[in-house]
Formats: C-alpha cells, structure tokens, sequence
C-alpha cells in the first residue's frame, strides 16, 4: 500500500528556499533608497505631519462656522424666596424647575479668525515641504550608508586578496626552512604577518556588519534582514559630470521651506495686528422652562406648565486698552521676520558654498581616482616582480613584505577615493536639487 505523500514539510521547504532566493536579491542603491522612502521612520512620521496640518486647518476653520450648543437643568427649590410689595409676599417660583434650551453664535467680524485661515492653509504647505525636505535628507544619509557599505566589502575583499598570497608565500618559507634553506625568523616573520593580516579581517568584518546594520537602520528596514550589495554598484569613475558655474537655488525645497517660514511670520504679525479690530458676532438661543409644585414635570396630566422663550442679539467687541500687550506682541513678530530674512540669506550662502565646495571636491577627487589607479597597478606590477625574484632568491622577505604592504595601501587608497567621489557627486546632485532622481 503506497503511502500519502507528506505535501506539509515540501511546502515549508519550499518557503524556506523562497525565503533564502529573496534575501540573496541584490539590494542597488535604487532599490535601497526606493525602501528607504516607503519605510523610513522619519519619513513617515513627515507624511503623518501633513495629514495634520490638514486637520489643523480643519480646526481652525471651525471657528468661522457656527457654533451650537444645547444645554438642560432640573433644580428642586428647598426654600422659594419670596417678593414683598407692601404688607403683603408673593412667592418667586415654585419646588421643581427645569429648562431645556440651544444657544448659537455665528462670527461675522473677526479679523483674527480669517487670518488664522490664511495661515493653517500656509501650514498645509510649509508640511508638505518639510516632508519633501525629509526625503531628500534620508536620500542622502541611506547613498553614503550605502557607498561606505561597498567600499569597506572592498576593503574586505584586498585584505582576502593579500591573505591568500601571505598563505602562499608562507608554504614557501616553511618548505624552504624544512630543507634548510630559510631562517626560522623569516618564517616567525611571515607568521606574524599573516596574523595581523587576520587580525584585520575580523575588524573589517565587524566594520562591514555594523554599516550594513546602519544602512538598514537608516532605510527602515529590520537589523536582522540579510541584504546583499551588489559589489558593481561602486563604479569606475573616468569623466566628471557636466557643472554650471552657478545653481539656481531658488527652487531649492530648503529655500522655499524657509519662504513659507517667513509668510507664516507675517501672517503670525498680521494676527496681531487683528487684534485692533473689533469682533462681530451673531447670537440666538431658544428655550424652554417647565415649574411645579411636584415632581410631575414630565407628566402630561400633572400641574406643571411650561413657557417658551427666545432671542436674537448682535455682540460687539471694541478692544480700548490692553496694557500695550498687543504693540509688544506685533514688534516681537517683527523680530522674528527679519531674524527670518537673515535665515533665508545665510541659507542661500550656504547653498552656494556647497555647490562651490562639491565642484572642487569632484575635480579633487577626480584626479585622486586616476592616481590611485596608477598607483594600484604600479604596486601591483612591482609586488608580481619582487614575488618572482624572491621565488628565484634574488629578493628578501623583508622586501616582498613592503610591497605587499604598499600594494594593500595603494588598493585601499584608490577604494577610499571612490568613495569620496561618490560622496562629492550626491553632493552635487542635492545641490542641483536634482537628489531625488537617484529614486529613478
């Protein structure tokens, strides 16, 4: 009898090698800042700061339409006070009283309040902005996490490289001083070379661990997701890119940010201002009121009677004095827009000084690249040649370990320099507020 086939474990095998296919994706920049936008805290903590803005004016807008109220009382008289005309008292009232009534009231006038509109609807936008603003800076956080991830990989990737040639160097050694043709101390040196090169390679390890940890932190996404960074990602660099002599900065999210910050002072003044002028209002209310002798008031057959009542009235306010509070108020808020026209200045100067600095940054580290890049192959060149004449006896030990000294520092070198162009180059985009085309 043939047995059923157990489908439970082959789906849970199944899951487990979609789980694994899915974490070895490569993760590119475009993706990670892509992730990063949808995900990252901050982030969406901006795009909850929009929706209330928008319920803050929503609020605000709720003082310019009308305002209802309903109100109701029962009150038990233990004593009734009494009127006395004469030689005779007539009694106020009788036990048992209750009222049932609404009360309206409608701005017609209040210069404070149709400010305050201009301004919620000035906050919805100043929101949206530093929700853009947010975007831009987590862009540009996530590619130089992203980049520092790359290059420390490749760090990791010549210190392999290096270890793999000591390895070799060291079978070498230990053959030649077996059949006595080397000293033990070339071997105790090679030894402890080896060693610190491993040494290295834990610290390095542990350096790439902890920028994937803060690459994934800054994207939102979990420290225990296994990523996998394609090592391509960090490109040749052999041409700078095209640079204006100047930026046009006025588009720029962190100078129009700073635009809205002002009209949002202005308009904090002109509520003051508004304060000088009087307030109209409309009121109405309409009620009723029932009195008895018993408790019977909601009893169509008891003694109780009931009267209606009604009325309509305008309400103005004329402000006359208030301690000069109000003139205090409006020079403090004329405080605050010039200390905002000295933002907006300092901000536009300091735009210019990073597009300045980038641009040089980019030629600086242009000219670093290339040579860097001589530099690795010259030192590459040199460590081939003195490991074939150390291999034929014609060099020392002493001096094939220098070159694979200087070659490790010439790789790493040309490595950092790759990173400090990318670096310069997010840069220069975000100068151009271009930054966000790195999600395309």
């Amino acid at each position: 009898m043939n047995k059923p086939v157990k489908s439970i474990p082959i789906l849970w095998v199944c899951l487990l090698i979609s789980t694994i296919v899915s974490a070895q994706q490569p993760l590119t920049l475009k993706d990670a800042l892509n992730f990063a936008i949808e995900n990252n805290a901050t982030a969406r903590k901006s795009r909850l700061d929009i929706d209330g803005g928008k319920f803050k004016t929503q609020e605000v807008r709720s003082q310019a339409l009308p305002q209802i109220t309903g109100n109701a009382s029962l009150t038990y008289n233990a004593i009734i006070g009494q009127l006395v005309f004469g030689d005779q008292a007539f009694q106020l009232g009788r036990k048992w009283n209750d009222n049932a009534g609404v009360q309206v009231s409608q701005q017609l006038f209040n210069q404070t309040v149709f400010t305050g509109l201009k301004a919620a609807k000035t906050s919805e936008n100043f929101y949206s902005l530093s929700a853009e603003l947010t975007d831009e800076q987590i862009i540009e956080q996530v590619a130089n996490n992203y980049y520092q991830v790359l290059v420390s990989r490749q760090h990791l990737n010549v210190l392999d490289t290096n270890i793999k040639n000591i390895k070799v160097v060291e079978k070498i050694i230990t053959n030649q001083y077996s059949n006595g043709l080397a000293k033990k101390i070339d071997v105790d040196r090679i030894k402890v070379n080896l060693t610190n090169l491993q040494t290295q390679r834990e610290q390095t390890i542990n350096a790439v661990v902890q920028l994937e940890n803060q690459l994934k932190f800054s994207m939102g996404m979990p420290v225990g997701t296994v990523i996998n960074v394609p090592p391509d990602e960090l490109k040749k660099v052999e041409t700078l890119p095209e640079m204006a002599d100047t930026v046009n900065i006025a588009g720029r999210i962190e100078m129009r940010l700073l635009s809205v910050q002002r009209e949002l002072y202005t308009l904090q003044r002109k509520a003051y201002v508004a304060e000088y002028y009087p307030n109209l209002s409309l009121t109405g209310n309409l009620s009723t009121t029932g009195q008895s002798d018993h408790f019977d008031l909601f009893n169509k057959s008891g003694s109780a009677f009931y009267y209606n009542a009604s009325a309509i009235g305008l309400t103005l306010k004329v402000p006359i004095f208030n301690g000069f509070a109000t003139r205090s108020r409006i020079r403090q808020a004329d405080i605050d827009i010039r200390k905002s026209d000295e933002d907006i200045r300092e901000r536009s100067n300091s735009l210019n000084l990073a597009y300045e600095n980038a641009k040089i940054q980019l030629r600086n580290n242009i000219n670093t690249i290339k040579a860097q890049r001589q530099n690795a192959t010259l030192a590459q060149e040199i460590y081939n040649s003195t490991q074939n004449n150390y291999n034929n006896g014609l060099a020392a030990l002493t001096d094939l370990l220098d070159t694979e000294n200087a070659l490790t520092d010439a790789q790493n070198s040309y490595t950092q320099a790759l990173l400090n162009y990318k670096i310069a180059e997010i840069q220069l985009i975000k100068s151009n507020g271009n930054i966000k085309s790195l999600l395309k």
